[in-house]
């Protein structure tokens, strides 16, 4: 089957556009982030410690990643300046108290259409008294503003980590998920950071469109690699999902399905064995990568104790489907 999916980067932005119509995108407000709450994370001391996730409300970021279905809870327009503070003011007086706080804005903190600039100051105010405060970002804008941050920060004795998308370091896939940013291009970013000395999380995909399974599982690991290579502190292992009206398309023609949990488990195995720092998987709406009710549920409990524990824990066993799935 010859691919319906363009060439050209600009021909696939408005491809990945068109392919939203049906999708709706949801009701937000400038003043309020569109959720947040506290779950527990394995710190780099083995302290499993509260921390504060806030998905603000902005601007859609103007890169259109074919996977990425968080354009959903965007604004189409820039929010005003002190609308970013208040969106923290009204989060952190409703969630107990936590050690560390993740800014999630689907996007990149570092974008001025997203974050207003001139709302840094008061950010890093609100932010006092948290040990560490993690931001997104596109690889192509560290610089000048991220270490501007990371001073404001500073001052109220709070460190700065950045998160990055790596999503994989196959060649082509790696250029055909429109990311406009190369597995090159994250390296020196990280050197950036490194040499700047603020932290490095990395995003890495797994089973991204045009891979088949078994390819799916070499090149998470490659990518698990490549990130700790490039300093990782932690590698967040994410399941690619539907969801954006794009991957649906893909999957109808044969070019991408859901990874399989077995998957997923196999590559945070691989990620965890090699100690070279924390490796996470996601598991928000696990249940969709299993096909199996009878050993779903002791094989999520087991993703969740070996993010705590970072070790590999025996598996789960499942007469009915003999983890087939």
């Amino acid at each position: 089957m010859v691919s319906l999916y363009p060439t050209a980067p600009r021909d696939r932005d408005r491809w990945i556009i068109q392919q939203r119509e049906n999708v709706p995108r949801g009701k937000v407000d400038a003043f309020r982030p569109h959720a947040f709450w506290v779950e527990d994370e394995r710190a780099a001391s083995g302290e499993i410690v509260p921390v504060a996730t806030l998905l603000l409300t902005n601007r859609e970021c103007p890169w259109k990643c074919l996977m990425c279905d968080l354009w959903r809870h965007t604004l189409t327009e820039s929010v005003p300046p002190g609308a970013i503070p208040a969106q923290i003011d009204l989060a952190l007086k409703q969630l107990p108290d936590a050690r560390k706080i993740k800014l999630y804005n689907s996007g990149s903190f570092f974008d001025p259409r997203a974050i207003p600039s001139e709302d840094y100051e008061f950010i890093a105010a609100r932010l006092a008294g948290f040990e560490r405060v993690i931001v997104e970002s596109h690889p192509t804008l560290i610089g000048d503003s991220c270490w501007r941050f990371r001073d404001l920060l500073g001052a109220h004795g709070v460190a700065l980590e950045v998160a990055m998308g790596l999503e994989t370091i196959h060649p082509e896939v790696s250029e055909r998920l429109n990311k406009r940013a190369t597995p090159d291009d994250f390296a020196r970013a990280a050197r950036m950071l490194r040499d700047n000395d603020i932290a490095l999380r990395a995003f890495v995909l797994v089973k991204p469109p045009f891979m088949d399974e078994s390819e799916a599982l070499l090149w998470a690991n490659r990518s698990t690699d490549f990130a700790f290579d490039c300093g990782a502190d932690v590698v967040a292992l994410i399941p690619t999902r539907r969801g954006n009206g794009a991957m649906e398309v893909l999957e109808s023609r044969g070019e991408w399905s859901p990874p399989r949990l077995q998957t997923l488990e196999n590559a945070t195995d691989y990620g965890v064995t090699l100690r070279r720092g924390r490796v996470f998987a996601d598991l928000w709406d696990l249940e969709q990568f299993s096909t199996c009710i009878h050993c779903f549920q002791a094989r999520r409990l087991r993703l969740q104790a070996m993010n705590f524990e970072q070790q590999v824990l025996p598996s789960v066993t499942c007469g009915f489907c003999a983890n087939a799935n």
